[in-house]
């Protein structure tokens, strides 16, 4: 075992220095940090610019038909304002210009409107608003129905906010957020998915490395090819766990930083600062976005997280001792990345199916395909911890840990048979076939 520990310790305090595991400590943080915050502070972001637009009807019938704001003001032209628009818009001081060909119940397409620069989502939304309300208006009084156009507006005046409620064993009522729930999912499962392959490929590409440089035959020397491949393998392992715990405690940190800044409310200031901020659409935008942010803050929290971290960590551990055995044998058995995509491939593809079958569990997570696929060890990692903040039954997720760490014990001895052989040996080309030869050979 001290063997181990030794191949342990080097592997983890080579990788650790490297600049690029510095770099992605630093900024997974900061981009998680940014998933919760970029949504409140996009939304709260509107467009300032005033800007002024001219409207050439040809038809006349949708003069002023479109209401000016506060940031949006129209100017209806005449035929003569008219001419030459084209050339002569900007120099009248107008943004854009706005032409009505024909009747636009007859021809939908009929309104055009030309700028120089992108017209903004904002500025066409309320135009094609205000002429849509218009012209539903013209259609209901074409039916001469008395009160036809108050039941519409009645019909249409149901708005339902339907909230989620979750019960606690003892009764106790907490607000939940189905979004947030598959949002937290679908980030556990990325999450587990980029950790496997990344840290997986890292021991194939060191195992190779070491071959091929011809190191591990001063190595082997002194251990054995199974403590070695062991030792590289948990060493990368904890490597990854650094990343991650650390990863949470930045992430964490930053968005406590935010929520203290950002947090705090306008009733909080003294008297003379609450009217600054009234008449302040900077302020306002900041409230909304500090108010948008301790929304997406409260429904995280409401969630089981620390639970859900726990469990991350074992099917982590499980899904890389699993795939990352595999993969040191394919290092120990190529010479060169490029002769080992077709052992490569076989191996990835249960991972790559998993993220599908973890987006079909986001809609039905109880479903037989959920829990087969959760139960199979290629695939549970990726695809329970997608089901994970659904809360499956307990007993489902003690079977699948006790499946996934049954396979990975089978997995790393047989990947162990082949290591022994194949990492002395060079310039081979490998098959399947080879491949069981070696393992065969290994158990004599």
């Amino acid at each position: 075992m001290s063997k181990i520990s030794l191949i342990i310790q080097r592997e983890y305090i080579t990788r650790i220095k490297k600049k690029s595991f510095i770099v992605m400590t630093i900024l997974g943080p900061i981009l998680f940090a940014a998933m919760m915050v970029l949504p409140s502070w996009f939304a709260s972001m509107e467009d300032t610019e005033s800007k002024s637009i001219a409207v050439v009807d040809h038809t006349g019938n949708y003069t002023d038909r479109i209401k000016n704001t506060d940031l949006i003001k129209f100017s209806w032209l005449n035929k003569e304002e008219a001419q030459n628009i084209t050339e002569t818009y900007q120099e009248k001081g107008y943004d854009a210009y706005l032409v009505i060909e024909n009747d636009l119940l007859q021809q939908p397409d009929a309104a055009k409107i030309y700028s120089e620069s992108q017209i903004t989502f904002d500025v066409k939304e309320h135009i094609a608003r205000n002429l849509e309300k218009y012209l539903e208006t013209e259609k209901l009084n074409s039916y001469q129905i008395d009160g036809l156009d108050a039941i519409i507006k009645d019909i249409h005046n149901v708005d339902i906010q339907l909230k989620t409620i979750k019960l606690d064993e003892d009764g106790t009522e907490k607000e939940s957020s189905t979004e947030m729930v598959m949002i937290v999912a679908l980030v556990f499962a990325l999450m587990i998915y980029m950790f496997v392959i990344v840290y997986g490929m890292q021991v194939m590409r060191g195992v190779m490395e070491e071959k091929v440089s011809r190191i591990v035959e001063v190595i082997i020397s002194s251990v054995k090819p199974f403590q070695l491949m062991m030792g590289k393998i948990i060493g990368i392992a904890l490597v990854a766990l650094t990343q991650f715990v650390l990863w949470i405690v930045l992430t964490l940190s930053i968005v406590g930083v935010l929520h203290t800044v950002l947090g705090g409310d306008a009733s909080n200031l003294p008297a003379g600062n609450q009217v600054e901020m009234v008449n302040s659409t900077d302020a306002q935008q900041a409230s909304e976005f500090a108010q948008g942010f301790n929304n997406i803050l409260d429904k995280v929290v409401s969630l089981d997280l620390i639970g859900s971290l726990i469990l991350f960590v074992f099917y982590f551990l499980g899904g890389y001792l699993l795939y990352a055995s595999l993969f040191a044998a394919i290092g120990a058995a190529m010479d060169n990345e490029a002769d080992s995509q077709q052992f490569i491939m076989p191996v990835m593809m249960p991972l790559i199916l998993a993220i599908y079958i973890a987006m079909a569990a986001f809609r039905n997570p109880t479903g037989d395909l959920a829990f087969w696929f959760s139960m199979f060890p290629f695939t549970s990692p990726v695809v329970m911890m997608a089901r994970i903040p659904f809360q499956p039954p307990i007993w489902e997720i003690v079977l699948s840990i006790a499946i996934l760490a049954g396979s990975f014990i089978f997995t790393t001895w047989f990947a162990g048979r082949i290591y022994r052989t194949g990492i002395l040996l060079y310039g081979k080309k490998v098959s399947y076939k080879e491949l069981w030869k070696w393992f065969k050979y290994s158990g004599r």
